[in-house]
């Protein structure tokens, strides 16, 4: 897969200031704030920067995190994970792997099968209906 590489103007001219915070610079928005954390349509989540398919809707379920959460992604190749260590905790960030948007974090405190939690920023995706 082709990496997406764009300098730090053109992706904020494509996304906008809100959703560059986050998706660019690992920002995070508030929790039960997100559009698409109660959406519960049938299709495939994908990436708000650019397009790579990363969640189906039968990996989401309801964690009452306040956040978009799924058990896995639709290809283990799909995402990269990095180690996390800012705000004085240590996570594992999620990015996407085709243009390196932050997306989330991800958790071992997840449902079967996978036993994770994928909990990602409305913002850093977006919903394309079956």
């Amino acid at each position: 897969m082709k990496k997406i590489t764009k300098t730090n103007e053109q992706w904020l001219q494509q996304l906008g200031a809100e959703v560059y915070g986050i998706a660019r610079e690992k920002g995070t928005e508030a929790a039960f704030s997100g559009a698409l954390y109660e959406n519960k349509q049938s299709g495939v989540y994908a990436c708000t920067c650019c397009g790579q398919p990363l969640f189906e809707s039968q990996s989401k379920y309801d964690s009452g995190s306040g956040w978009p959460s799924f058990f896995s992604p639709l290809h283990a190749e799909a995402v990269d994970e990095s180690a996390d260590g800012s705000h004085h905790m240590q996570r594992t960030e999620v990015l996407c792997s085709r243009c390196d948007a932050h997306l989330g974090h991800v958790f071992a405190d997840g449902p079967a099968p996978t036993g994770l939690r994928y909990c990602i920023n409305s913002a850093s995706l977006k919903f394309n209906k079956e």
